[in-house]
């Protein structure tokens, strides 16, 4: 699939709101109704630490294969190269920060974007 460098028309969300960027690191909020996804994807450089602010989220992970639910407060990290999708959790909106780093940003769609 092809490597992006912006994916933030890749996929709809309630809200999106940069709060950090610099070579090789970056910061965006997320706000996800419970119907709104960020699709499978992995990033070739950078892990993705989740931290949810409000609401639920749910993230599946393939190799090996995992779900993790995580509520307020609560941090999970995808590796590099590690294929994820991250779902509402719940049934109201979720907001949660992304933190991307160590690397150079890359979003690798498993699923060819419509």
């Amino acid at each position: 699939m092809e490597a992006h460098k912006d994916a933030s028309l890749l996929f709809p969300v309630e809200r999106r709101a940069r709060h950090a960027e610099r070579p090789g690191f970056r910061i965006n909020e997320l706000q996800i109704s419970p119907t709104q996804k960020v699709p499978w994807h992995y990033h070739n450089n950078v892990q993705d630490t989740f931290y949810v602010i409000e609401g639920e989220l749910r993230i599946f992970l393939q190799d090996p294969k995992e779900e993790v639910r995580l509520g307020p407060g609560e941090t999970y990290t995808a590796g590099a190269k590690r294929p994820h999708l991250v779902t509402n959790g719940g049934e109201t909106s979720a907001t949660f920060l992304d933190l991307q780093g160590i690397g150079e940003y890359d979003f690798i769609p498993l699923v060819k974007p419509k």
